[in-house]
C-alpha cells in the first residue's frame, strides 16, 4: 500500500512536472509570437523614422564641426530659451488645467459636455492657426504670446489626464480629513494632491516636450528675435544648409526628449495603477467648489479669446466687414501668390490627412495589441517599444523630412517624389496619440475574458475579434477622428516635404502670410477659421463617441475601471 501511495505521489508529481513544462513552452511560444508581431511596428519606425534621422544627423557629423556649435555660448543661450519657455508654458498649463480636470471628474453641472469639447479644441488646432490667432491679439509677437500659445495648446492634456485619476480617487479620504477639521485647502494638499501628484507629474512631461518641440507657434510669433532648438534647426537646415550645425541641435535634442520620455513613462505606469482605485459619482458642487467651477469657466473663456479674434481678424477689412478672405480662396491669392487655389489644397489636405489616419490606425492599432501582449511576457521589450512609439513627437519633424529627402529615394520608386510621402510623415505623428488613446482600453480589458474565450477554442484572431475589438470600438472611432484633424493641420514636416503643386491648407496659410498684400492675409486668415471649424466639429463628434464611464471590468477587482476617453 505504502509502495502504491509511494508511486501514486511520483506519478501525480511526474504528471504536475509535465504539466508546468507544457505551460512553460506554450507561455514561451506566445511571448515569441508577440515579439515577432513587434516587428511591424518597430519596422514601421525603422524605416520611417530611425533610418532618415540618423541619416541626416550621420551626414552633419560627417562635416564635422558638431563640437563647435555644441561649445558655442549661442547654442546654449538657444537651450536656455527653449527650456524656459517650455517650462513657463508648462507651469501655466498646470495651473489652469487643474480647475478644469476638477470640474470634468467631479462635478455635475450644466456645460461640462461644452467644456470638454471647448478645452479638447485647442489641443488639435494646427500650430499655425494658433500661431495666427495669437498673432491678431500680439502683432509684434514675443516671448509672453509663445508661453500663452503652447500653454493655450497643452490645456487639455492636463484636463484629460490628471481629470481621469481625479475622477477614481475615493472620495471618503477626503471626506474624513474634512470631518477631523481639516479645511478644504488642507484635505486637498494632503489627501487629494499626493494622490494626483503621478498623474501631474505625467501630464508636465508631456506638456513640457510639447512646449519644448514647438515649431509653427514659434516660427511665427517668434520671428528673427525669439527662436527654439527647434525653429534653429530649420533655419539651419533650410535656409543655411548648415548640416553640422542642425545635427548637433539635434543630438541635443533627441537626448532631452529620450529623458522626457523616461520619466513620462514612469509617471504614466504610476497613473495607470492609480486608475484602478475606485469609481466615484460626480455630484453637484457645494461651497466653496464652486470657486473652481467659475475659475474652470474663466479658463474656457480665455481658451475662445484667440479663436474669436480668429474669426473676427478673418472678417475685418481696410473697408469694413467684409468675406472677401473667403471668396478669394477660389482663386490663387494677390499676383499669383499660389500655384494652386485655396479649394484645391483643402481638397489635397483631406485627401492626405484620410491617408495618413489609415496608415497610422493600422500601424497604432497593432502596437497598442502588441504591447498589451508583452506587458504579459516581456515587460521590458514593451516598454521599449513603448517608448520607441513616442520619439517622433519629440524629435524634429525638420530633421525627419530632410531625412526622407537624402533617403527614399533608396527605396524602390524612389518615394522622395511619391504622393505617400506627406501622409507617412504625418502618420509618425499621429500614430503615437493613437496608441495613447487606444492602449488604456485594450489593458482595461478583463484578461479573463480572453481567457475564457481561449479555452473554448477561440483563435487569437478571434478573441481579438469577439472580444476586445467590441469594447475598443468607439475608441478606435475616437482615434481615428483625433488622427485625422491632427494630420489635417501637421504643419513641421509637411511644410519641408509638400510639393508646390499639391500643398496642404496648413503650408498655404504660411505661404499667404509670408506675402504682402491685404488680399493674402485675408485668404490666411479665411482658411484658419476653416481649419478651425472642421477641427471642432471633429472634436464635437469624438466625445459623442467617448467612451462612457466604463465598460471594462479591472481584471482581479469587483469595481468598474472608468476610461475616460483616452489618454495623451
Amino acid at each position: 500500500m505504502a509502495r502504491a501511495r509511494a508511486g501514486l505521489t511520483w506519478s501525480s508529481a511526474g504528471s504536475s512536472g509535465r504539466a508546468r513544462a507544457r505551460l512553460s513552452r506554450s507561455s514561451a511560444r506566445v511571448g515569441l509570437g508577440w515579439s515577432f508581431a513587434a516587428l511591424l511596428p518597430l519596422g514601421f519606425l525603422g524605416v520611417f523614422f530611425a533610418w532618415p534621422v540618423v541619416a541626416i544627423v550621420g551626414l552633419g557629423l560627417g562635416e564635422g564641426g558638431v563640437l563647435p556649435v555644441l561649445g558655442a555660448p549661442e547654442t546654449w543661450e538657444l537651450v536656455g530659451f527653449t527650456l524656459g519657455q517650455a517650462l513657463g508654458a508648462t507651469v501655466l498649463a498646470l495651473v489652469t488645467g487643474l480647475p478644469v480636470a476638477f470640474l470634468l471628474a467631479r462635478c455635475r453641472v450644466w456645460g461640462t459636455g461644452v467644456v470638454r469639447a471647448a478645452v479638447m479644441v485647442p489641443f488639435v488646432l494646427p500650430t499655425v492657426v494658433v500661431g495666427l490667432a495669437f498673432r491678431a491679439l500680439w502683432p509684434d509677437g514675443g516671448v509672453l504670446p509663445i508661453v500663452l500659445a503652447n500653454a493655450f495648446f497643452n490645456v487639455a492634456v492636463v484636463a484629460r489626464t490628471v481629470g481621469g485619476v481625479w475622477a477614481s480617487l475615493d472620495r471618503r479620504a477626503e471626506d474624513a480629513a474634512r470631518s477631523l477639521g481639516a479645511s478644504r485647502l488642507r484635505a486637498f494638499t494632503s489627501v487629494v494632491l499626493p494622490a494626483l501628484a503621478p498623474a501631474l507629474g505625467s501630464a508636465a512631461s508631456v506638456v513640457f516636450l510639447f512646449c519644448a518641440t514647438s515649431f509653427g507657434v514659434v516660427l511665427v510669433l517668434g520671428g528673427a528675435r525669439y527662436r527654439t532648438v527647434e525653429t534653429e534647426i530649420y533655419l539651419r537646415t533650410v535656409e543655411l544648409f548648415d548640416l553640422s550645425g542642425a545635427a548637433a541641435l539635434s543630438l541635443v535634442q533627441f537626448v532631452a526628449v529620450v529623458a522626457v520620455l523616461v520619466v513620462g513613462g514612469v509617471l504614466r505606469r504610476r497613473r495607470e495603477r492609480a486608475l484602478s482605485l475606485r469609481v466615484e459619482a460626480v455630484r453637484r458642487p457645494v461651497g466653496g467648489e464652486w470657486g473652481v467651477v467659475v475659475a474652470a469657466w474663466l479658463v474656457v473663456g480665455l481658451l475662445l479669446t484667440p479663436v474669436v479674434g480668429l474669426v473676427v481678424r478673418s472678417l475685418s477689412t481696410s473697408d469694413g466687414w467684409s468675406l472677401a478672405g473667403y471668396r478669394a480662396l477660389a482663386g490663387t491669392g494677390d499676383r499669383g501668390t499660389l500655384a494652386v487655389t485655396g479649394v484645391d489644397a483643402a481638397l489635397n489636405s483631406v485627401r492626405v490627412a484620410v491617408d495618413a489616419t489609415l496608415v497610422a490606425l493600422v500601424v497604432g492599432v497593432v502596437s497598442a495589441v502588441v504591447l498589451v501582449g508583452l506587458r504579459r511576457h516581456g515587460a521590458w521589450l514593451a516598454e521599449t517599444l513603448d517608448t520607441a512609439l513616442m520619439l517622433p513627437l519629440g524629435v524634429s519633424a525638420v530633421t525627419v523630412g530632410f531625412g526622407y529627402l537624402v533617403t527614399m529615394d533608396a527605396l524602390p520608386g524612389d518615394f522622395r517624389t511619391s504622393p505617400l510621402l506627406v501622409p507617412l510623415a504625418q502618420a509618425l505623428v499621429v500614430t503615437p496619440l493613437i496608441v495613447r488613446i487606444v492602449l488604456p482600453v485594450l489593458r482595461a480589458v478583463d484578461e479573463r475574458l480572453r481567457q475564457a474565450a481561449a479555452t473554448l477554442g477561440a483563435s487569437p484572431w478571434r478573441v481579438w475579434r469577439e472580444v476586445d475589438l467590441p469594447l475598443a470600438s468607439r475608441s478606435l472611432v475616437a482615434a481615428a477622428g483625433f488622427g485625422f484633424v491632427v494630420a489635417l493641420g501637421e504643419f513641421g514636416a509637411t511644410s519641408f516635404l509638400a510639393r508646390p503643386d499639391a500643398p496642404t491648407l496648413p503650408v498655404v496659410i504660411a505661404r499667404l502670410m509670408a506675402r504682402p498684400g491685404e488680399l493674402n492675409s485675408q485668404m490666411a486668415y479665411a482658411a484658419c477659421a476653416l481649419l478651425m471649424v472642421v477641427t471642432a466639429a471633429a472634436v464635437l463628434l469624438i466625445e459623442r463617441l467617448r467612451v462612457p464611464g466604463g465598460d471594462a471590468r479591472v481584471p482581479g477587482g469587483t469595481e468598474r475601471l472608468r476610461v475616460p476617453g483616452g489618454e495623451f
